[in-house]
């Protein structure tokens, strides 16, 4: 694999993180209500948690997403009838469910450059270990931020480009956020390019309440490890018997919620940000959102964000959508 760092040098980039990751405790544990980015999860504990959440039977997302991916996986190459093409995954993942992309890009006789975009060195060397080697396959993991590592692309390659964005990463946005998102990757991308987008579909509450409360409690240490994680790196004091983990799915916005719930009135002191945070007994913390989609709300989302859409990808149980969009000149007149 060759690597491109489009970042600043490792120690800079851990001082700044380390400033922000400061910064963002203090503003959200100060407002109300409380809350902390979700950004924060992913320490070497949160990945490790996040993964065992995933293979759950309880989260359904992750299987019903690979089985989409590995049915369609020739019909892709179909669509997209190009010898050469360029996939570019926002977020290294694991892997697992790109693999089945890429081989039927090979399979269907095709050349891949395959640019992970990721902003964590070690999460790409991850990717390159658990990605099976091909002659037709080219990896270049690109270590920056979404939007200049698909600048870097566009601007070093003519290739038709497809650009993915797995699982319900999508739904961490809200609906205005998403826009924009889709938006800023609509502007660089050219005319014929395509995106695959994972939407996780509304459905029947008891089952979206259970993905994100799952039986073997995966994800309340998974929201947990954030307080430990405040702990270790700001010199918190939290103690994680005294907070618990709540996910319900709120109606009216379409989304699942998880939060943090003190159970009782106590003052928390974070030495690194020198405050002492007060929490009111059952006073929750706002951890994430997920929103869930209708596929009429995915089109609205597609044609708004001047992509063209090419088709619905579901599992047999309806439960998830991977959408397939591309960007064609005149809009969608």
């Amino acid at each position: 694999m060759k690597i491109v760092n489009l970042l600043e040098t490792q120690q800079t980039r851990d001082s700044d993180e380390n400033e922000r990751f400061a910064e963002d405790i203090k503003a959200g544990l100060s407002s109300t209500p409380k809350s902390i980015p979700t950004k924060y999860f992913y320490d070497e504990t949160g990945s490790i948690l996040f993964q065992k959440i995933t293979g759950h039977a309880d989260y359904y997302l992750t299987q019903a997403e690979f089985n989409i991916l590995d049915s369609i996986k020739h019909e892709l190459a179909k669509i997209i009838d190009s010898d050469e093409i360029d996939i570019i995954e926002l977020g290294a993942g694991d892997g697992h469910k790109t693999e089945l992309i890429i081989q039927g890009f090979i399979e269907s006789g095709k050349k891949v450059n395959f640019y992970p975009i990721d902003i964590s060195e070690k999460a790409m060397q991850q990717l390159e270990e658990g990605l099976q080697k091909h002659d037709a396959l080219s990896i270049h993991g690109i270590i920056a931020e979404y939007f200049s590592g698909l600048s870097y692309v566009r601007q070093h390659s003519n290739n038709h480009q497809l650009v993915l964005f797995l699982g319900s990463n999508i739904g961490n946005f809200s609906k205005t956020q998403s826009k924009e998102f889709l938006l800023h990757i609509r502007d660089i991308l050219s005319d014929g390019d395509y995106a695959l987008i994972g939407f996780d579909l509304k459905k029947d509450i008891p089952t979206l309440v259970k993905a994100y409360n799952d039986s073997a409690g995966y994800t309340s240490d998974f929201n947990l490890n954030l307080l430990t994680r405040i702990n270790r790196e700001l010199g918190g004091e939290f103690m994680l018997e005294h907070f618990q983990h709540y996910g319900n799915y709120n109606p009216v916005l379409g989304a699942m919620e998880s939060f943090l719930i003190s159970r009782k009135e106590q003052d928390v002191y974070i030495a690194n940000i020198d405050q002492t945070v007060h929490f009111d007994a059952f006073e929750p913390i706002h951890l994430e959102y997920s929103f869930k989609y209708l596929k009429t709300d995915i089109d609205d989302l597609c044609y708004y964000t001047g992509f063209h859409p090419i088709k619905h990808f579901t599992d047999d149980h309806e439960r998830f959508v991977d959408s397939l969009w591309q960007i064609k000149s005149g809009g969608n007149d």
